[in-house]
């Protein structure tokens, strides 16, 4: 069988980027496996139980694939590339007062950064990763879109890619729904993968506990910022706080009221060290900015464009009009959105199609 070419594929362990190994080695092209070790949890004073792509068990079910198949595996450690600047980022935005954004960082900085170069030294013309996302040439750019999975959809995470990038990128798992990447695995004699559980935790805080892991990282943290107050809209005191990093806009469950209310966090104030305190409806703005951006569809995007703006992983997006300034873009939404936080990403869609992306700022 005459092959199609030499990809690079990046292999967690898990069922995704399994079948995608599988179906690419079945296509005729020449596959190389590599599992990227981002992060040692355990030397962070963390778990004493790794788990997710970076745990040896992952490693070996990546590696036994390669085995089955008999195409090559190898193992690349990038925990100080990765450590130094994802982990950087994370801690000092929550310092800022802000919510980070790390697997964007990672992909785009670090990702794909290290599958190039090692696909252009292993001469792999392509690299493919288990992303639910597709990306297709279209007047000589390279565009992502939505996922046919809309519910497993991941081109979220993946609006600061450069054209380079895509030009050599594929995403097998975009052309299909989870419920069908299961079956495919279980009729390929890997029915144990079908039933591992997926991790959705970051992936260097496997515990979901990053109040802990900023405690760890920062030394004297708690001594830096110590309590300060709970403050409603009207700048009135209603209680006391553990510090302001240790809160996230639209966090609940604060200790505090607002007499027949639930409270949300609307407002992080690192100057002051005060948490600003809402209702529900102060949660809710209807525009925002963006900066650091990254245009994906065209190579800019003109005044007074509609297009359908995402304000985290799981928003469904809502209607906006988007508007030029200087190095930024405003969004006014048609109608008000929920839990805007500076630091998140915005990324914004025309159709199932990703127009670019970048950070909120306020």
């Amino acid at each position: 069988m005459d092959k199609k070419g030499k990809v690079l594929v990046a292999m967690s362990g898990g069922i995704d980027s399994t079948v995608t190994a599988l179906l690419l080695h079945e296509q005729g092209f020449e596959v190389v496996g590599i599992t990227m070790k981002t992060w040692d949890y355990v030397n962070s004073g963390g778990s004493n139980k790794e788990t997710g792509c970076c745990s040896l068990d992952s490693i070996n079910d990546a590696r036994q694939l390669a085995v089955d198949c008999g195409f090559p595996h190898i193992i690349l450690d990038i925990r100080d590339e990765f450590g130094d600047f994802i982990i950087d980022n994370f801690v000092d935005e929550y310092i800022a007062g802000r919510t980070p954004n790390p697997c964007v960082l990672c992909n785009t900085h670090i990702k794909w950064e290290a599958l190039l170069k090692r696909a252009d030294q292993l001469g792999c013309e392509y690299i493919a990763t288990g992303h639910y996302a597709q990306v297709r040439e279209e007047n000589g750019r390279y565009i992502v879109s939505k996922g046919i999975d809309e519910w497993k959809d991941q081109s979220y995470v993946l609006w600061g890619l450069s054209q380079e990038c895509l030009s050599r990128t594929i995403f097998p798992m975009g052309q299909y729904h989870k419920d069908d990447i299961k079956q495919m695995a279980i009729d390929r004699g890997y029915e144990e993968l079908a039933k591992k559980p997926e991790s959705y935790e970051i992936c260097f805080i496997p515990d979901n506990d990053y109040r802990g892991f900023l405690k760890r990282k920062v030394e004297g943290l708690e001594e830096q910022v110590k309590e300060g107050n709970f403050i409603n809209t009207k700048g009135e005191v209603i209680g006391t706080h553990d510090g302001y990093p240790f809160y996230t806009i639209g966090q609940r469950k604060l200790g505090v009221s607002l007499g027949l209310e639930a409270s949300y966090v609307i407002e992080i104030k690192p100057e002051t060290n005060e948490v600003v305190v809402g209702t529900k409806e102060d949660l809710k703005k209807q525009e925002m900015k963006v900066k650091g951006l990254n245009y994906i569809k065209y190579d800019s995007i003109p005044d007074n464009f509609e297009s359908l703006t995402k304000v985290r992983y799981k928003h469904q997006g809502e209607q906006s009009t988007l508007s030029n300034l200087d190095k930024e873009i405003k969004v006014l939404f048609h109608k008000k959105v929920e839990g805007i936080a500076p630091g998140q990403s915005a990324v914004f869609y025309e159709g199932k199609d990703v127009l670019g992306g970048g950070f909120i700022t306020k």
